[in-house]
């Protein structure tokens, strides 16, 4: 936290905007994971695919330590990190800058009371949609069969977004590159849901 956070933290300037490729070395397409939890799949999406750059959000301490654990041990040089609301970095990015994002087991707020603290809604997949490149993927993950619905019921009205699954196996089988998180052996008996959709 006191030496390698500072190397990799994202930090909002004053004014302007944020341009992705100015924060790594090399300039490659930037994959987006909102709410990393431990950083398991992020770490994993970053050592198997050198050929992108990655940026996770996650607000929780001991998550974001247990990233930084996960980058010095595989040594990553492709991740940065931001450790405020996602939303907030997400304002200040440009038009289509993103070619990949993940939002995996968000807080589902299973209280009818609170669903509107869930992160999908229609205003934030409009802010997705301006960031997110012509084809880009979208993946959601989650093991409230309540969310899921709530999920699908708001992407697939939405005009930017379209849904790649031909059958059910492609929402209930977790994607060929994925790692199972600790969070999701804890949740394995909610059965997942695995979404896929394209940036029209």
């Amino acid at each position: 936290m006191e030496t390698l956070l500072p190397q990799l933290e994202i930090k909002l300037p004053e004014t302007g905007m944020v341009e992705p490729s100015a924060l790594f070395a090399q300039k490659k397409p930037i994959w987006f994971e909102i709410g990393y939890g431990g950083g398991e799949h992020l770490a994993h999406q970053a050592a198997l695919h050198p050929e992108a750059n990655f940026i996770g959000c996650e607000t929780y301490v001991d998550g974001i330590a247990s990233m930084l654990s996960h980058i010095n041990e595989a040594k990553l040089n492709n991740i940065r990190l931001f450790t405020e609301d996602a939303r907030l970095l997400m304002e200040r990015l440009p038009d289509a800058s993103l070619s990949r994002v993940f939002i995996l087991y968000p807080d589902p707020w299973p209280k009818t009371r609170h669903h509107k603290r869930r992160i999908v809604s229609k205003e934030f997949l409009d802010d997705l949609a301006r960031l997110m490149m012509n084809r880009a993927q979208l993946r959601l993950a989650t093991d409230y069969a309540d969310y899921a619905t709530w999920m699908i019921e708001r992407l697939l009205p939405h005009p930017a977004f379209e849904w790649t699954a031909k059958t059910c196996d492609d929402w209930l089988n977790p994607w060929t590159d994925w790692i199972s998180t600790r969070y999701e052996q804890k949740a394995l008996a909610g059965k997942p849901t695995y979404l896929t959709f394209i940036r029209k």
